[in-house]
Parts: structure tokens; sequence; C-alpha cells
């Protein structure tokens, strides 16, 4: 049987976006922080991580912009959404 994949949850309003990935393997920890760490290396939009758990016993990592203006974190998820093979995220 093959490992869960990584599901994203996005949230939103105004200037503050977040997007949760929630994963399961310690593979899938490495690929997530891989792609963040890409990413934020490109796009210097200021940004708080943090990681949890959530109900169900997934693990958590989110990822939250405040005061984005110019909405610049949608393409960044986007742009995660893609390196992690994330078809959709739930809204």
């Amino acid at each position: 049987m093959a490992a869960p994949c990584i599901d994203a949850d996005y949230k939103g309003e105004e200037r503050y976006t977040k997007i949760t990935l929630a994963y399961d393997t310690e593979e899938q920890y490495k690929e997530i922080n891989a792609a963040l760490a890409q990413i934020h290396e490109e796009h210097k939009l200021d940004r708080s991580v943090y990681l949890t758990e959530s109900a169900g016993g997934r693990k958590l990592i989110v990822v939250e912009y405040h005061d984005d203006y110019d909405r610049e974190a949608g393409a960044i998820f986007e742009k995660l959404m893609k390196m992690l093979n994330i078809e959709r995220c739930q809204l």
C-alpha cells in the first residue's frame, strides 16, 4: 500500500494567507522542507513557518504570510504545490 500523499489546505483574507501541508513520512517532511528552502531563497517575502499535528495524527507544516499587500503568496503557493506534485488545494 502506497504512503498517503501530501495534502494542502489554503486559507486567506485580505493581506493574510496561509497554506497547511499535511504529511505522514519523514521522506515527505524532507521533500517539503527542500521545496520551502528553494522557494524562500527565490522569494524574500516575510513569512512564519511552524510545525504542529492534526487531530487525526498527521503532521503539519504551516506557512503564513502577513501584510502581503501585493498578493505574492499566491504565486509562491502555486509553485510550492507544483514542486510537491499537489494537484489541488482544499479551501
